[in-house]
């Protein structure tokens, strides 16, 4: 089912920390893509339907550079099919000695309308491509091309990055701190409830800088404090 545009505009909204905290609350631990980090930091959000591609170890017989002359490579053809609005996710096997991609794929993918791209590896060009407008994310930088360490495999299929799982339609986000990965199924409730939670967080940020004492604030244990909360609510139009 396509992600709600409600839902992706709610998400756009709120941080990877709020939206980690909400899917705790479900028993949801592993959710964050551990060791991934945005090239551009000060970007726009990131939200999109996950769209996969899966590397395993080079096999050097199999994984000459001349695999790159059949039009149905998996690599290539995952970028052309990586349906706009979607985050193209690379599990890369937390394996950065050789690039998931470079700035020509980056940028078909851009073009193409493609919402994000995420790999547990790294990018080749990632100083051309933190300058895109297409929120990227790696662990590092990494010139070698991906033929070296990695061998495309598998197109939209479950997959982990940076030990997080990743199913196709999964809705991926991603801001300047990270990436977190919820599953379909309960993507619009979690991201109402972010939103819920954003704004009581706004609330209390406001108290703090006043110098109220977090105690019976955060959380907020003392009716004052609820109290207090719907007031601003009210006089913010939150």
């Amino acid at each position: 089912m396509p992600l709600d545009p409600a839902t992706r505009e709610k998400l756009k909204t709120v941080s990877t920390a709020t939206l980690c905290t909400a899917l705790f609350k479900r028993g949801l631990r592993n959710q964050f893509i551990q060791d991934v980090h945005p090239l551009n930091p000060k970007g726009a959000p990131m939200v999109g339907e996950a769209f996969t591609l899966r590397y395993i170890p080079a096999r050097e017989d199999l994984n000459p550079i001349s695999v790159f002359q059949d039009r149905t490579h998996p690599q290539r053809k995952a970028v052309e099919d990586c349906p706009p609005g979607a985050v193209f996710v690379i599990d890369s096997r937390k394996d950065p000695r050789a690039a998931s991609a470079g700035s020509i794929l980056v940028t078909r993918l851009m073009v193409r309308g493609v919402a994000g791209i995420v790999t547990d590896g790294g990018f080749r060009d990632s100083p051309e491509i933190a300058g895109f407008a297409i929120p990227a994310y790696h662990c590092r930088p990494s010139a070698p091309t991906n033929l070296t360490v990695h061998q495309a495999i598998d197109i939209n299929v479950p997959i982990g990055c940076g030990d997080a799982p990743v199913f196709p339609g999964d809705v991926v986000v991603g801001d300047g701190e990270g990436v977190v990965v919820i599953p379909a199924a309960i993507a619009g409730e979690i991201a109402n409830e972010a939103v819920e939670m954003t704004a009581f967080e706004d609330f209390v940020t406001e108290e703090v800088r006043k110098g109220r004492s977090i105690l019976g604030l955060y959380p907020p244990t003392d009716e004052a404090a609820r109290t207090d909360f719907a007031a601003w609510r009210k006089a913010n139009n939150r």
